[in-house]
């Protein structure tokens, strides 16, 4: 896979990709991260990608000259051409089934936003996708584009050390995921739940079950009665 980040502050990405899941993907060849500057292809002397908005109003938008121009030649590097995604407040949720269906992809252009937001025409020409992590601001779309890479790229093939760790994540199957426990048995009198010192697999199974229902259910109401509605569809006969 392929990942393009158009951005005025490519610097910011240099940590992020330099360790852990993503440093090793990119090194086994994974996935190819790109960085492009949109400032550097502004057309006036200072660099100058936004401007006053039309109408009035405060803070500054970013121009369509800049940003046309970059998607262009980044889209140019690739034989296919890249799904476009714009980092942005306004944009649909980020969910777990959004990142599996990114992750089919063989190459996004994630661009991340600055100042009051975008020239409305960068979404219409571009006939981009706009997507948010969560309904709050940011003083740029960066941050939202390193969730996004991080989320996508743990789910490509060999990105993992163990590839079952991607299926029992948190939202993988709509519940959250069920509590983890590790060396030593008892630590200030809170001790492991006998049924995971057992050895039997299928009862271990049934009691993680149970428990990301119950946690679920505690913590995101909304998740469990969406996972509860799935069952009960399943469950229904179909008509002949």
């Amino acid at each position: 896979m392929r990942i393009d980040v158009l951005t005025l502050f490519p610097e910011m990405f240099e940590s992020p990709l330099s360790h852990s899941i993503l440093r090793r993907a990119q090194q086994q060849g994974i996935v190819d991260i790109v960085l492009s500057n949109i400032r550097e292809y502004a057309a006036e002397r200072y660099r100058k990608v936004d401007d006053t908005p039309y109408g009035g109003g405060p803070g500054m938008v970013m121009m369509c000259g800049p940003m046309f121009d970059c998607v262009e030649h980044v889209q140019a590097q690739g034989a296919e051409p890249g799904r476009i995604i714009m980092l942005t407040p306004q944009g649909a949720p980020l969910t777990q089934e959004k990142v599996v269906e990114l992750s089919r992809s063989p190459r996004l252009i994630l661009i991340a936003g600055r100042y009051e937001g975008f020239d409305e025409r960068i979404r219409q020409g571009l006939d981009a996708e706009q997507m948010s992590i969560g309904d709050y601001v940011l003083s740029g779309g960066e941050l939202a584009a390193m969730v996004v890479i991080d989320a996508v790229v743990r789910l490509l093939d060999g990105a993992l050390g163990d590839e079952d760790s991607a299926a029992n994540d948190s939202f993988s199957d709509g519940l959250l995921e069920y509590p983890h426990y590790t060396r030593p048995e008892e630590f200030r009198g809170m001790r492991v739940p006998e049924i995971l010192l057992s050895g039997d697999h299928g009862k271990i199974a049934q009691w993680r079950h149970e428990q990301s229902l119950l946690r679920t259910q505690q913590q995101r109401p909304d998740l469990y009665a969406a996972y509860q509605a799935r069952q009960d569809a399943q469950q229904q006969p179909k008509k002949r």
